[in-house]
């Protein structure tokens, strides 16, 4: 992605005095990541958890921003029925247009969408959709390249704060978990704006541009 295809993306929002908005979608696990804790030496600390790794919920979340407004972090959960029963495992095209319809409505303004080229995003239903909604313009990520995505940033700080080193003893606790994690999110702009800027990206009154 070069420079004049951010550049498009930013003098659009701009012109539509829109929302800047990136999307990206995770799943988690009843197992936990692991990270450095405190133990006696010479003693490796054991955390002991469920013995299921299946993935049990998908987040879909959205980073918001416009200049002269604070940033937003928009997203909706999805629990995934057990992997036995062969059943989609994954957000389906109308979990995402629900999703950027309730962005719409909590942003009041046009939205300007980035995200990546998964299936699922140009599926023909959406597409349609999407053209008929006068308030969205969508922009594409290159493939491979979650680096440009604050969105990866926001995955990482939710599973240091409210995954690592736990142990869930169902998937109601892990939900609550993670909620809990994105509501802090939510309070911190700072956060958010510092997802964006970990992706080398920046938002000036004009336009978004490399550095």
């Amino acid at each position: 992605m070069g420079e004049g295809d951010l550049a498009a993306r930013g003098s659009t929002a701009a012109a539509l005095d829109a929302w800047i908005v990136f999307e990206d979608e995770a799943g988690f696990s009843m197992t936990p990541p692991t990270r450095k804790t405190w133990s006696p030496r010479g003693r490796t600390p054991v955390i002991r958890v469920r013995g299921r790794s299946q993935r049990r919920f998908s987040l879909a979340a959205l980073t918001c921003y416009k200049p002269g407004e604070r940033a937003r972090l928009i997203y909706r959960p999805k629990q995934h029925p057990d992997h036995k029963t062969g059943q989609r495992r994954s957000f389906a095209w109308t979990d995402y247009r629900d999703l950027l319809i309730t962005a719409h409505h909590q942003l009041q303004a046009p939205v300007v969408l980035v995200w990546d080229n998964l299936n699922v995003h140009r599926d023909r239903r959406l597409k349609t959709f999407i053209d008929a909604s006068d308030w969205l313009r969508v922009f594409y990520l290159p493939t491979y390249a979650p680096d440009l995505n604050p969105v990866e940033t926001v995955w990482s700080l939710l599973r240091r704060s409210s995954q690592t080193n736990r142990h869930f003893t169902d998937p109601d606790q892990l939900l609550t978990a993670l909620r809990h994690g994105l509501r802090k999110l939510q309070y911190r702009s700072d956060l958010i704006n510092g997802c964006l800027a970990a992706t080398g990206l920046t938002l000036t009154t004009s336009r978004l541009k490399a550095r």
